[in-house]
């Protein structure tokens, strides 16, 4: 019997969900740092790169595409997208990495090359958070009615949010 009501409670729990989400807003950031490592010196190096500005580390040219941070009250979470080209031996150029870099796990998501190790460490110098941001203006229906370009009518639930936390399906 214990053991029933216990289980009932436990599906109550799960299809309600907590009782208020979690909202932690990403910060964008025009500055990304990186640590490298020479393997061939031992020299550890720390780089600043600002956003679509490109860096060199040896052979490797670092490019931070985006750099996002979340507020010091939340649990870290820093990630950029980064390209990385190696200058090849004949005066080419390779992309050897690109892809999104957590600070919070370089081990795993950094870049390991045979010479140079590359992760991300900090962002820095923030541009805004994603809740500034002010939410599009809404289009003027056409005249006919298409189905393909109508928005889904915003989840009963949502309706005392702000607009820019409701979510919008597009069809």
């Amino acid at each position: 019997m214990f053991a029933a009501r216990l289980a009932a409670f436990g599906a109550v729990v799960c299809l309600l969900g907590p009782a208020s989400p979690a909202r932690a807003d990403r910060i964008e950031n025009g500055v990304a740092v990186f640590s490298a490592l020479d393997k061939v010196t031992a020299r550890i190096s720390k780089f600043e790169v600002e956003l679509n500005k490109t860096v060199e580390f040896g052979a490797l040219r670092v490019t931070p595409r985006s750099c996002y941070s979340r507020p010091p009250t939340e649990e870290p979470k820093t990630t950029t997208f980064v390209e990385v080209d190696e200058t090849q031996l004949d005066g080419t150029e390779k992309r050897i990495f690109t892809g999104w870099m957590f600070a919070e796990s370089p081990g795993i998501y950094g870049l390991e090359h045979p010479t140079y190790d590359v992760w991300l460490t900090d962002c820095e110098k923030p541009r805004r958070s994603v809740a500034e941001k002010k939410p599009a203006p809404a289009e003027a229906p056409s005249e006919g009615n298409d189905a393909a370009t109508a928005e889904a009518p915003a989840p009963a639930g949502d309706s005392d949010l702000p607009p820019e936390f409701r979510r919008r399906v597009r069809r």
